[in-house]
């Protein structure tokens, strides 16, 4: 039996939950379920805090999880010792990055002026590992929540934090400073050097199909064939585009996978040069 962890609350809750939903798996109903056991795919899911769900990986209790970068990489122990868990695959939602900021009417206007400084986060192992690494020397003040208000409250000069937009920062009076120290998103975790199950191939077939599948749309249009070289260069699909030839003579119908972002401009451009019943649909799943 394959034995998942995903996120019980906070941003990521949600997001985790639709996806492997649209992977053909059972969720739970109500938030105050802790476990859901899936008969038909003989799945267990355990839903846990997102900073704890890397360290049951880690340690074996359960197979894969999902959780942010951040909170892998921030219960990951830095000296090598022990089982680790390690990142799978990149899920698409959940993207943040770790920042530093400071008061807006603070001295502190980049990076190298933090050196000496008091710096509060929520993740001191991300913070220590990247002041190990550039040399530099200041004083981590951990707090659980409420970071933003540490510098108003006279406990820190800079924040290190992790940010989606910025407005909370913005609105507590502080300044983003420099850049990222990590860009973090919803990852799949599973435990670093175990040989890959069976079920757990066949969850991440799954997920990428749902990523595919979110990105890509199937695109149809009927070609005239002296244009179908300039046609099907516009959508070249991934393998290629799937071209059958119409009952009217000299024309062809062609379908291919286009970028979700990309499917207003191509279905102009396929107009301009001549193709017609241009048609979009989306995809539900898929196996590539």
């Amino acid at each position: 039996m394959l034995r998942v962890a995903v996120p019980n609350k906070g941003v990521l809750s949600e997001p985790a939950a639709a996806m492997l939903a649209e992977s053909g798996y059972r969720q739970r109903r109500t938030s105050s379920e802790l476990a859901v056991y899936d008969p038909e795919n003989d799945t267990e899911f355990f839903y846990l805090r997102p900073r704890d769900i890397a360290i049951y990986v880690a340690a074996g209790t359960l197979d894969v999880g999902i959780t942010g970068r951040d909170m892998l990489l921030e219960t990951t122990p830095t000296d090598g010792g022990g089982a680790v868990a390690a990142e799978v695959m990149p899920l698409g939602f959940g993207r943040s990055s770790f920042r530093f900021a400071s008061p807006a009417d603070s001295p502190i206007g980049d990076v190298a002026a933090l050196e000496g400084r008091r710096i509060a986060t929520a993740y001191p192992g991300l913070l220590q590992r990247f002041l190990d690494e550039t040399g530099m020397k200041a004083s981590v003040v951990k707090l659980d929540g409420a970071v933003e208000t540490a510098c108003r409250l006279g406990v820190a000069d800079a924040v290190c934090d992790v940010v989606e937009t910025g407005t909370t920062l913005r609105a507590a009076g502080l300044r983003i400073i420099g850049d990222p120290v990590l860009a973090s998103e919803a990852v799949l975790v599973g435990r670093a050097g175990a040989d890959e199950e069976p079920a757990v191939a066949q969850l991440r077939r799954r997920l990428q199909g749902v990523l595919v599948a979110r990105r890509y749309v199937m695109l149809d249009y009927d070609c005239p064939n002296a244009l179908l070289a300039q046609a099907t260069a516009r959508t070249p699909g991934l393998e290629g585009p799937t071209v059958s030839p119409l009952q009217t003579e000299g024309w062809s119908a062609v379908r291919a996978m286009v970028l979700k972002e990309d499917t207003n401009r191509v279905m102009d451009e396929l107009w301009e040069l001549g193709a017609r019943a241009i048609l979009v649909t989306t995809i539900a799943a898929s196996r590539l």
